[in-house]
């Protein structure tokens, strides 16, 4: 696992690490010393801790005009034993909500497991950015992680599989996927609407 590194082909656009607004602003990261374990694998040491004992993150990009942030992870998310959400919720996306973001692209094709436990955190996020025309998207989820969610029925929460699962995301840039997701949620709701 400590090959597996963040995307990084944006970071001629965006830098979290650079970004006064990101609650990862100042961080300083050793490419050398690999310190940071999920269990008992190192991970690279660009992933961002965030209060979690098995799940990181990275903001890959925010776009503080269009209001939405894209998320890549790492690990295992465990609400059963650790409240992964909470700390998700409140370390990294309040503060990106009290700047303005309310759209988040969660990309997941590295979230091994999943432990769910009960869906508030969840239910208070959807309303929180529902209320602002917001979203939460999970991009390549593993079809055992997303059976995983739809036990703990995070779908009524969170957009996940279907073409979601199979988005190919890496050839382009930000707002282009940005774009394309906001058509995807469009065209659900038209067809909802049926």
């Amino acid at each position: 696992m400590h090959d597996i590194e963040p995307f990084y082909l944006w970071r001629d656009d965006y830098i979290a690490a650079e970004d006064e607004r990101s609650p990862f602003y100042g961080r300083i990261y050793d490419e050398f010393v690999f310190t940071q374990k999920i269990y008992n694998y190192f991970i690279h040491p660009q992933w961002d801790e965030f209060g979690s004992q098995t799940l990181y993150t990275k903001i890959l990009f925010a776009d503080y005009d269009h209001g939405f942030a894209i998320l890549e992870f790492i690990g295992e998310w465990n609400d059963c034993l650790y409240n992964d959400i909470m700390y998700l919720k409140q370390e990294v996306l309040e503060p990106l909500m009290e700047e303005g973001i309310f759209k988040f692209i969660f990309i997941c094709e590295n979230v091994l497991n999943f432990h769910g436990s009960d869906d508030c955190y969840y239910e208070e996020l959807s309303e929180e950015t529902t209320d602002e025309e917001g979203w939460v998207v999970l991009l390549n989820v593993m079809s055992h992680v997303s059976d995983e969610m739809k036990e703990t029925r995070l779908h009524h929460f969170l957009h996940f599989d279907g073409g979601f699962n199979e988005f190919n995301w890496r050839p382009h840039k930000p707002v282009h996927i940005f774009k394309m997701i906001e058509m995807m949620l469009n065209n659900q709701q038209k067809r909802l609407a049926y």
